[in-house]
């Protein structure tokens, strides 16, 4: 058994799990969190996406006990109160979902990418960076939209609040 401790969406929490349990099972068993899917345990599908110390991590490749000490950010945790995070408003507004099981790894991998890509991006690069994350059901092309749009929206933000700053 591992002692593991960490700050998940601002919180702290701690608790024991087995030295074999991932990521992706200590936050859906222990702590609750069923935003974060098992999609195949193998990382191939993207459903277990978090941010860990404000990275993307398929969270099914991660031992709990690795990310002890760690801050992660689920997506429950990705909005800001009662409003929804620019990058869920946007899947929602450009129907960037349908079945929704891929969607939580989906919006988390998209606000890596806008985080890393802060100056904005275009089609081929959401493409690309969206090939570790697997959705059946629409095809991509609302997802790509919605990130793309997202992309903008947080963009704009960005200038305005500089603008301000100054």
């Amino acid at each position: 058994m591992s002692d593991v401790s960490l700050t998940v969406n601002g919180r702290r929490v701690s608790g024991s799990a087995e030295d074999r349990t991932l990521l992706v099972h200590f936050l859906r068993e222990h702590l609750g969190l069923t935003g974060t899917h098992v999609g195949c345990d193998t990382s191939q599908c993207g459903a277990c996406v978090v941010h860990v110390d404000g990275r993307a991590v398929k969270s099914c490749t991660m031992l709990a006990a690795q990310a002890s000490g760690s801050t992660v950010v689920t997506i429950e945790g990705l909005a800001d109160g009662a409003g929804l995070h620019p990058v869920q408003a946007a899947f929602k507004e450009y129907h960037g979902l349908q079945c929704g099981f891929c969607t939580p790894g989906m919006i988390m991998t998209a606000t890596d990418m806008i985080a890393r890509h802060p100056e904005g991006l275009d089609e081929a690069t959401v493409r690309a960076e969206l090939d570790g994350n697997i959705c059946r059901c629409t095809g991509y092309h609302n997802i790509v939209k919605a990130i793309l749009a997202a992309s903008e929206t947080m963009a704009r933000g960005a200038k305005g609040k500089a603008k301000q700053a100054a």
